[in-house]
């Protein structure tokens, strides 16, 4: 561990404290059309605005947008962390009467109160070469994640692959104890700071993948592994995992339930390779055993693989147009070509460790919605073990308050017709599934007071003429459908 920088967490976090450099006073000192050109990384409002704010306005401009700034200015805002000393310990790099961030300090409102992370710089304000052993800042993936993660109290969490800290630290606000681990060095001396900064106590932990908890559980795993789609090579240790392809995702998929605790759930970002003429669906599913797991896998994102190879490389301070990374770049994506890859997806994968036979979903959810995903995977779980231990056709159900019948029509010979009829879940993911007449009828007799399914479905048979039986088998999948994404729920859950 980096004793120095550690030693030096104590003066700085007084620092931060006195010159209120929280993210809440950063926004009332910017606006919001600043604050979100900070967000789009254009360094000229932010600037401006936090020119004669002090103190506040010095700490942004020093470490959000890493302009050189006056020694004396920098001094003064620091106190009672001397200049020097936050030089020798790696904070600062000095040129004369200047001053430079050598990381990103930022603030952060998690949901629990102001935070501090400390993360090597990127290039989002100036070009700047990403080191192979460069820490991640908070990034998209790293918010999403935090977005997609349950926070309901909970025991144990391992934030395995912690990279700067933030989901350990997000942690830290809804569970008992924190482990930590990662392979990289300076990831464990960067997050360990961020965590003395923040007086947040975490177990923190140097080695691969599982290596360091080897035999030990916990209540949930939370995980932003280095899942990378590439060519079995490490260049930077935040996203190159050294596996070929999508076998990040697998080691992680596969293996984690070995270290979840009985009903313990795992939330984790990850890639898998679209293969010609295969299912993706079926690819992940093949990951996990045939029993003891509940899974469900969201797909967020698909690229094609020349979008995707060049993303990276910029991601990787690359230029497209130089000749060596257009050889890169080549074999890259020549690699892809040989193993029959036409597109890479990218979204998270939910597990929950159970004693009965396993249950994967793998779904697209690529539309926009603005809830967070988190509690949505905890509902989703709560529903299937209620499926798996009723027959739905004695069961009483109600809609979810927000389902909505939309009936689209289109002009024709006689007037309007109806194309298509869905129901569409208002809160949430949004989900929606298209349903005939008949289930239009059946759902709108679903009240908390209503008979149960079997009982609906008699009604609705003798009152158009079909069959009760064949409603009943097609009404039993479609209502598990319903309530697996939440448009139906029973009538026992509470509002």
């Amino acid at each position: 561990m980096n004793r120095e920088l550690l030693s030096a967490c104590a003066p700085l976090r007084e620092a931060l404290h006195r010159t209120e450099y929280t993210a809440d006073a950063l926004l009332e000192m910017l606006g919001s059309d600043a604050h979100d050109a900070l967000g789009r990384s254009e360094p000229v409002p932010v600037r401006l605005a936090s020119r004669g704010a002090g103190d506040l306005g010095v700490l942004t401009r020093l470490f959000l947008l890493a302009d050189p700034c006056p020694a004396a200015e920098v001094a003064h805002a620091l106190r009672p962390l001397d200049l020097d000393r936050a030089v020798a310990v790696g904070l600062l790099e000095r040129s004369g009467d200047e001053v430079r961030a050598a990381l990103d300090l930022r603030p952060l409102d998690l949901g629990a109160g102001n935070r501090w992370v400390l993360s090597d710089l990127d290039g989002s304000m100036g070009p700047r070469t990403t080191a192979p052993d460069h820490v991640l800042g908070v990034g998209h993936a790293s918010l999403s994640l935090l977005r997609a993660t349950p926070t309901t109290p909970t025991g144990s969490v391992l934030d395995l692959g912690t990279g700067c800290g933030i989901q350990a630290l997000h942690a830290a606000g809804y569970a008992r104890s924190v482990t930590a681990t990662d392979i990289n060095l300076r990831a464990l001396d960067l997050s360990a700071a961020t965590f003395a900064l923040n007086e947040i106590d975490v177990e923190l932990l140097g080695g691969p993948w599982f290596e360091p908890v080897d035999g030990r559980r916990f209540d949930r795993v939370v995980a932003n592994p280095p899942f990378v789609v590439g060519r079995g090579r490490v260049e930077h240790t935040y996203r190159d995992s050294g596996l070929d392809l999508d076998g990040a995702s697998e080691l992680m998929v596969s293996n984690v339930l070995d270290h979840l605790e009985p009903g313990g759930t795992a939330s984790m970002l990850a890639s898998w390779v679209h293969v010609r003429g295969e299912d993706w669906r079926s690819r992940i599913a093949s990951w996990l055993p045939a029993h003891g797991v509940d899974a469900w896998i969201v797909q967020r994102d698909v690229a094609d693989p020349a979008l995707y190879v060049g993303t990276w490389m910029r991601d990787g301070g690359l230029d497209p147009r130089d000749p060596a990374t257009a050889a890169q770049a080549e074999a890259w994506l020549a690699h892809f070509e040989a193993a029959d890859v036409e597109g890479i997806g990218f979204g998270f994968v939910y597990l929950r460790r159970t004693d009965e036979p396993s249950d994967v979903l793998a779904e697209d959810l690529r539309h926009g919605f603005t809830d967070p995903l988190g509690g949505e995977a905890f509902g989703y779980f709560d529903r299937l073990a209620w499926l798996r231990e009723r027959d739905v056709l004695e069961q009483r159900f109600r809609l979810e308050p927000t389902t909505a019948l939309e009936r689209v029509s289109l002009p024709g010979e006689e007037g309007w017709q109806q194309v298509v009829a869905r129901v569409h879940r208002g809160s949430g993911p949004n989900w929606q599934h298209e349903v005939d007449d008949l289930t239009a009828a059946l759902l709108g007799g679903m009240r908390p007071d209503s008979l149960a399914l079997n009982e609906l479905l008699e009604l609705l048979a003798a009152a158009n003429g079909e069959d009760p039986d064949e409603l009943a088998a097609a009404a039993i999948p479609l209502v598990h459908s319903l309530v697996r994404h939440g448009l139906v729920l029973p009538a026992e859950f509470p509002l």
